[in-house]
């Protein structure tokens, strides 16, 4: 393994969405994981090159029900610096792997828990998803256009944003304290809590008054004409955020907006007939005419690129922001690093082909393997 991780041992209870996201985090930068699946647990029906959030970890596969299997996982988080999870408040401890049995077996042990509502409160067994995460915390409010309902924002900002950012920080944070302090502790990871946080720049624009608690009104909502997306000639749509006076003093004098409506930029007032205006001069040409009208210069100005377009653009064809792995295109580790640069990560293993090969590694004698096997 390489990348700036490389020797951190990661134990990472199989789940769903961001718990895997998080784990790969780790493997992406070089750490060492081990994902304890039950046997033939998947969500994946394909093949295992297409769970591209399985990259780089490695499986092994414990029937957990068994007092054996039990066993196996607990001196797998004895030989580990981080254990994490995204189960329900109470189902790690019903299996026998709580927080105190493994910080027991591992008292340097970092036990990174994630879950949506966090391990305390009200709503803390409760079933939930990335939507009501965000909901309950003001960011869904927040989003979308003022006639009409917020729209979902795929589950980036509280699964991976909200959730596994947060969770993957935390974890590393405890890491650098136990290697310090030599004792371990449960790192708490609410989706909520992380949503919150996030937003901690829209708090701060609610208190000083420079933000509204109306949806579509402010300027890095969609409330701002020069902050906003515009539909293009041929349907496709263009991302305009020239905020600062020099970029939309630039915007203007390439566009030939010489109208004296746009010389008062942050007067709200004029935001309606300025947006209006700027519709109607995006809906004249094609997009990629307006980017290479707009796009050589600091106008803020970006064609807004579907999946495919996005894998294809020159920029981030220099830069190799997407990397093919087994035929399937997928993001390249992020961030980059200069003195311990990240290997390209593997594919994502059939589950159980490491299983014998983990354990042995990791210092189970070979009865006890054959007798888990068995």
């Amino acid at each position: 393994m390489s990348g700036p991780l490389a020797g951190l041992r990661v134990v990472e209870m199989a789940g769903i969405g961001p718990g895997p996201f998080c784990a790969m985090l780790f493997a992406d930068l070089g750490a060492e994981v081990i994902r304890i699946r039950r046997p033939g647990g998947t969500i994946f029906d394909t093949e295992p090159r297409f769970d591209v959030t399985g990259r780089g970890c490695r499986i092994v596969e414990l029937d957990l029900r068994e007092t054996d299997a039990v066993e196996t996982a607990l001196a797998l988080v004895e030989k580990a610096e981080v254990l994490t999870e995204g189960y329900r408040p109470g189902v790690m401890e019903r299996l026998g792997l709580g927080p105190d049995v493994c910080l027991t077996r591992n008292p340097r042990l970092v036990y990174g828990r994630m879950t949506g509502w966090g391990q305390d409160g009200p709503l803390a067994a409760r079933a939930g998803h990335d939507i009501n995460y965000i909901a309950l915390t003001g960011a869904l409010h927040a989003i979308g256009r003022p006639d009409t309902p917020p729209p979902p924002p795929l589950n980036l900002v509280g699964d991976f944003g909200g959730g596994a950012m947060f969770l993957a920080f935390g974890v590393l944070a405890a890491v650098l304290e136990a290697r310090a302090s030599g004792k371990g502790q449960i790192v708490d990871a609410a989706m909520t809590d992380g949503v919150a946080l996030l937003s901690a720049g829209r708090f701060a624009g609610r208190a000083s008054g420079r933000q509204t608690n109306e949806r579509g009104n402010n300027m890095l909502d969609g409330g701002a004409p020069f902050y906003d997306t515009y539909a293009c000639a041929d349907g496709n749509f263009i991302a305009l955020g020239a905020i600062e006076p020099q970029f939309f003093t630039r915007f203007r004098e390439i566009c030939g907006l010489h109208d004296p409506l746009f010389d008062e930029q942050m007067n709200k007032e004029k935001w309606p007939a300025q947006k209006r205006a700027l519709a109607a001069m995006f809906r004249t040409r094609g997009r990629d005419e307006w980017v290479t009208l707009l796009g050589g210069d600091d106008t803020c100005a970006t064609p807004v690129l579907d999946w495919d377009e996005a894998i294809g653009d020159p920029h981030n064809t220099a830069r190799n922001t997407f990397i093919t792995i087994d035929g399937v295109t997928q993001p390249a580790p992020a961030p980059r690093f200069s003195r311990t640069p990240t290997a390209v990560p593997r594919s994502a293993r059939v589950s159980g082909d490491d299983t014998h090969e983990i354990l042995g590694k990791w210092g189970l004698a070979k009865p006890h393997i054959d007798r888990l096997l068995a």
